[in-house]
């Protein structure tokens, strides 16, 4: 044969022999490893503390007193102080007004010379009974006498007591022209005019005290439990037992707080809105921005501080699941269902009180599925203490 065409030949033959050898006995295919896919958690270390208890409110602020300015006197009015207008402000004994007191100082007057003719008469009265009666000892006077000796001065005594309180009246008239302010304050609104007349009882204008302010507070039945308070509580709170009271308002991008506190309850709850009514007392230069005045008027939101709970875990709310459950990790990185005791849901946590021990992981991540006893990769968060 024709050693051009034997090689190929070869070659081929060869070739198809491989071919059949790799086709009966194919490479195996060693599989790789696999991992499955570990969720990313959040979670937030269980720690114990001890928490106030607070309830939110809110309310207007009022004065602690409020007066009508009324005077006691009738006449026309003098004088009036540049205080005595609306927003003016005053000092305790400050002199607001003056009536005219021309006709008050002659009936002082008048008061004063009757009283005298009064102690006068009296005088005399007194040395005529004891001349009558001793002529009547040596019966050179008449019983009649006698009597009609005892019976003068006991009008004459009577006559002097009259006059004093006459005289002690005509000078308390005469101060009352000068209408004084009670207390620190300032008005609210004024309604007199110079030279106008005013009668006795008639109010020339409203003032109302600055040491203090209130605020009227609407409270659940069942946060005063949160406050240390019975639901029976009613008027004034035992000094120990008022709750402490911070309001907050809010002055363009400014917010400026007030401290005072919870100092009574009123009578009976409110029908329609099932709420006791508490009121904060609360010290107008109570302000953390140097004593700023609390303005009458003002809706202010309010935080009572309530009673002290040892052992309580603070978690958000996110890290509830149905049932009153929470997630927690374990020393495996496994997730676990936990049921917990809740003692109160606020707007963003939730406060334990039990079911939870210090130091354990709990989830804070909305998981969309959750199988008891999954493997993740938990990432503590920071310290969220409020």
């Amino acid at each position: 044969m024709n050693k051009k065409l034997l090689y190929p030949l070869i070659v081929l033959v060869l070739g198809i022999g491989l071919a059949v050898l790799i086709a009966l006995n194919p490479p195996r295919t060693v599989p790789e490893a696999y991992e499955p896919l570990v969720a990313t958690v959040r979670v937030i270390k269980a720690e114990p503390k001890a928490e106030y208890l607070t309830v939110t409110s809110q309310g207007t602020v009022e004065p602690r007193s409020q007066s009508e300015l009324i005077p006691e006197v009738s006449g026309r009015a003098v004088w009036i102080s540049p205080a005595l207008v609306g927003g003016g402000s005053f000092k305790q004994d400050d002199v607001l007004l003056r009536i005219d007191d021309a006709d008050y100082r002659s009936a002082l007057v008048r008061s004063e010379a009757a009283l005298k003719r009064a102690e006068v008469e009296f005088d005399f009265a007194q040395d005529e009974l004891k001349r009558t009666q001793s002529l009547r000892d040596k019966n050179l006077a008449s019983q009649q006498q006698l009597d009609n000796a005892r019976r003068a001065s006991w009008v004459a005594e009577a006559n002097l007591s009259e006059s004093r309180a006459a005289l002690d009246q005509a000078a308390r008239d005469l101060a009352r022209t000068k209408l004084t302010a009670p207390f620190d304050g300032l008005v609210r609104n004024e309604q007199v005019d110079l030279g106008q007349f005013v009668t006795r009882g008639q109010s020339i204008g409203t003032i109302y005290a600055t040491d203090y302010m209130e605020v009227r507070l609407p409270i659940a039945a069942d946060q005063l439990a949160y406050l240390g308070l019975p639901p029976s509580t009613r008027g004034q709170i035992p000094k120990a037992m008022r709750p402490p009271v911070t309001v907050a308002a809010d002055f363009g991008n400014t917010r400026l707080l007030w401290e005072g506190e919870l100092i009574r309850g009123e009578a009976e709850f409110d029908a329609r809105s099932r709420m006791l009514y508490g009121v904060a007392r609360l010290r107008t230069d109570s302000s953390d921005e140097g004593g700023l005045p609390l303005p009458v008027g003002m809706f202010v939101q309010a935080e009572i501080r309530g009673r002290k709970v040892d052992n309580i875990i603070r978690l958000p709310r996110s890290a509830m699941r149905d049932n009153n459950q929470v997630m927690v990790i374990d020393a495996d990185d496994r997730l676990h269902f936990r049921r917990v005791s809740i003692l109160r849901l606020e707007h963003d946590d939730m406060l334990i009180d039990g079911g939870l021990a210090a130091g354990e992981l709990v989830c804070v991540s909305p998981l969309q599925t959750v199988v008891e006893g999954m493997r993740v990769k938990p990432v503590i968060e920071e310290d969220r203490t409020p």
